[in-house]
């Protein structure tokens, strides 16, 4: 019988990245989520390590932990996390290490598409994605080098609908809202322009594809 995962494991995985599910913590506190299948390391440098759905599982709904050893109460991860932009933000901070973030969260969520379907393409939205939908749009658009406006002026914002799986994206340069929209639907969401009724501006409503 497999023996549930130690205390300090389980604030490993609670810890992970909300968006992608990137963990940190010691190479030792990593293997040993690997071999529970709860994390799988990235073959591509930076070679970071990331939750697998039964880790998703975990973290959602955590069951009794086995008590943790000394030398892992001692080495706590690290509580740092990423958060794509959806636009409106008051202080944001550029530069290489921000796009090292971005690009390494943009490639954790594909490979947790790849992991989540039968065929292991990546082409298509997964179910996290489905049940996150903002930041997941906004990662997408971050990601290809769109620019999420700041708390004044222009840039795409991206906000939740009432429409079941929906987000609607902002952006005052119409050439730009294309742009978006253009991404977007090469990252496997399903986009549609339209036209607020009382002020006529146009935006673009997007839902993750199924097929």
């Amino acid at each position: 019988m497999t023996r549930p995962p130690t205390a300090a494991q389980r604030r490993i995985v609670e810890a992970a990245d909300p968006v992608t599910g990137r963990l940190r913590g010691t190479e030792a506190q990593l293997a040993a989520l690997v071999k529970r299948g709860l994390a799988f390391r990235h073959p591509r440098p930076p070679r970071d390590h990331f939750l697998t759905p039964a880790g998703h599982r975990l973290r959602e709904d955590p069951g009794p932990a086995e008590p943790a050893a000394a030398s892992e109460v001692s080495a706590p991860a690290d509580s740092g996390v990423f958060s794509a932009r959806v636009g409106g933000e008051e202080r944001t901070e550029d530069g290489p290490a921000r796009l090292r973030e971005v690009r390494s969260a943009w490639q954790g969520l594909l490979e947790l598409r790849r992991m989540t379907r039968p065929d292991g393409s990546a082409g298509l939205p997964c179910a996290w994605e489905r049940t996150h939908l903002v930041q997941a749009a906004a990662l997408a658009l971050e990601a290809a080098g769109h620019r999420p406006a700041a708390a004044e002026g222009g840039g795409y914002r991206i906000r939740a609908t009432p429409q079941p799986e929906a987000v609607a994206v902002h952006e005052p340069d119409q050439a730009a809202l294309r742009a978006c929209a253009a991404t977007l639907e090469k990252s496997g969401w399903q986009v549609g322009e339209h036209t607020q009724p009382r002020t006529g501006t146009r935006y673009v409503l997007a839902s993750p594809r199924r097929t």
